[in-house]
């Protein structure tokens, strides 16, 4: 729709992952109109662990099974946690993020359009002015981390804490899969986070290393550092072959007591809004959470997203609440 020379729509959301599908998804189930703006066309790849808990496939209303793409069951995990080693049953699953947000974009059937927002204006009598080219009555900020709706109207107010700072390094790549089990060891050789091994159907391995970024820091500390050692490792423990990629680099937040999720008529959701699980620091079920709640405050006339009930705070049982 066109309103005085702009392209118009009730709601825009900028970003097209798991956050913005989400919302998109809600919005159009309401009958309201959205459009998707993202730097990237999709599919795209985004090495991610990829954990998807079963509140996950309650939340979008569809069973694990009728999941047109690979996905990986685990019920038991091998966790060493402070020197201790043991085995965790639980029931995690694990997506190809490729795959899995691409499924949850045509699952929403909104508009998309490959668009890198760098302006954001309020419009007079209300709404919002992006790029002097979009109107909006709402906006949905759901771009991660670097959101350019939280880096243009939240962050001058309510900046994301820097002890809440996660730094990560991680590869995801075609590999013989020597053990089946995900692996997870936190706390090693000083790293406050953990690092793991997530093997994914059709030979497909995620390996990484997370951790808080302000203790690395304030010791001289690299992530750099805990990466190698993490290879070397999987090497000696046969689980890797030859060694992978160069991993990916990228920073995000846990989520804060109190986050700063909506000024006006905007929004944020998922770490655009800093919602990563205080334990894992897990992402994906808190930013469909998010979207769904973002659209119910839109359709509803609701100011209650604020509150963000309903959002898990945590992923696993509180043996592992590393906070």
């Amino acid at each position: 729709m066109s309103r005085g020379g702009f392209i118009s729509s009730d709601v825009i959301i900028v970003g097209g992952g798991p956050a913005g599908a989400a919302c998109a998804w809600r919005l159009r189930q309401g009958g309201a109109s959205c459009l998707i703006l993202d730097r990237q066309p999709f599919p795209r790849a985004k090495p991610c662990a990829g954990w998807v808990t079963p509140q996950v496939w309650h939340d979008l209303g569809v069973s694990p099974d009728a999941y047109p793409h690979s996905l990986t069951v685990f019920r038991r995990m091998s966790i060493t946690l402070g020197g201790a080693a043991f085995t965790l049953p639980t029931l995690q699953y694990a997506i190809r993020r490729i795959e899995f947000d691409h499924w949850l974009l045509q699952r929403a059937a909104a508009p998309f359009q490959v668009h890198l927002v760098r302006n954001i204006a309020p419009a007079v009598g209300g709404g919002y002015i992006l790029d002097d080219a979009f109107f909006c009555r709402y906006l949905v900020g759901a771009g991660g981390s670097g959101c350019p709706v939280y880096q243009r109207l939240f962050k001058p107010v309510f900046p994301h804490h820097p002890q809440t700072q996660i730094v990560a390094m991680e590869a995801e790549f075609a590999a013989p899969i020597r053990d089946p089990r995900c692996r997870l060891w936190f706390m090693e050789n000083h790293l406050p986070g953990y690092a793991w091994y997530v093997p994914k159907s059709g030979g497909v391995l995620n390996i990484g290393v997370g951790g808080k970024a302000a203790p690395l820091k304030a010791r001289g500390d690299s992530l750099k550092n805990h990466w190698e050692a993490l290879l070397q490792k999987l090497h000696r423990m046969g689980l890797l072959a030859d060694d992978p990629p160069p991993p990916r680099a990228y920073t995000y937040f846990l989520r804060q007591p109190h986050p700063e999720v909506r000024l006006a008529d905007a929004l944020l959701t998922g770490d655009a809004a800093g919602l990563a699980t205080r334990d894992m620091g897990e992402g994906i079920a808190p930013a469909i959470r998010s979207g769904l709640l973002a659209a119910d405050a839109i359709l509803h006339g609701s100011r209650d997203h604020q509150q963000l009930r309903g959002i898990p705070a945590y992923s696993f049982p509180s043996l592992l609440r590393l906070r």
